[in-house]
């Protein structure tokens, strides 16, 4: 394993918290370095952070970041964080000007269509992505286990940091999708949604509104009808599960609809 390196990375993606066998709880966490690349942050078990070192989306951090060396999670962005080295750079970039300070970090990184990325997977191992559908159809709401897998149980039982006991993690009854078209190909693709902003606003509305129903339908009204509307320039940040590698929507970029770049861009 080569050794560590001080990395400056923007955080774009903050996947729900899943549970872990090797770590007791994990976050999916990505985002894109000075260099305009993409790198994964694993493992980082975020609600432990301490509050100096716990970072926001759209914020940029110091962390010393290794090859990952070891297990068989080969894909190009995987880097394994020296979690005690984090340190915040400022504020999280804001939303003001159109996103202006987001946007120009954002429209330095290539965007793909989903065919793409499989086929940069397949080469190159490349499994993160940004995705500008053409259409997003649908945001289909499935059922899914009202409680987590007695192995997965089993780990909060015995999960202990530093001598604290687990913090809930309450666990999201339904599964969440995309179906959306990119440009290359008419067929739908149906991507899981993994964003940890979609949990939280599902816990939020279940508490407001009293049903798990009602919650998952205000949720898929705000992804679907506001996210995704024709008033915001839509692009999901796409990644790879592991290890089955199948492509998921790991969160959601929508700006609103920037008349004057867009002309620039047909120039």
């Amino acid at each position: 394993m080569n050794e560590p390196k001080k990395t400056e990375v923007l955080i774009t993606v903050l996947t729900y918290p899943h549970p872990s066998r090797g770590y007791g709880e994990l976050v999916c966490t990505a985002g894109i370095t000075r260099d305009f690349e993409w790198v994964r942050l694993y493992p980082i078990d975020y609600r432990y952070l301490p509050r100096d070192r716990k970072f926001h989306k759209y914020q940029w951090i110091e962390v010393e970041l290794a090859d990952r060396g070891e297990g068989n999670d080969n894909r190009k962005e995987s880097r394994k964080p020296n979690n005690s080295s984090i340190r915040l750079i400022g504020a999280p970039l804001d939303t003001n000007n159109k996103w202006q300070k987001r946007e120009e970090i954002f429209r330095r990184m290539p965007v793909r269509t989903v065919n793409e990325l499989r086929s940069l997977y397949e080469s190159e191992k490349v499994s993160l992505g940004i995705v500008k559908p053409t259409e997003v159809i649908d945001l289909i709401v499935e059922d899914a286990e009202k409680d987590w897998k007695p192995e997965w149980q089993e780990i909060f039982d015995q999960f202990t940091l530093f001598g604290t006991p687990p913090k809930p993690l309450k666990k999201i009854p339904f599964k969440f999708s995309y179906v959306f078209k990119c440009a290359d190909n008419e067929k739908p693709h149906k991507a899981m949604i993994e964003d940890w902003e979609l949990g939280a606003l599902y816990l939020g509305e279940e508490s407001r509104l009293g049903t798990p129903e009602k919650a998952a339908a205000s949720v898929k009204k705000k992804y679907l009808d506001e996210l995704c509307s024709k008033t915001k320039d839509t692009h999901f940040y796409m990644g790879t599960t592991f290890p089955w590698n199948s492509w998921v929507c790991l969160g959601v970029y929508w700006p609103p609809v920037n008349p004057a770049r867009e002309q620039r861009e047909l120039w």
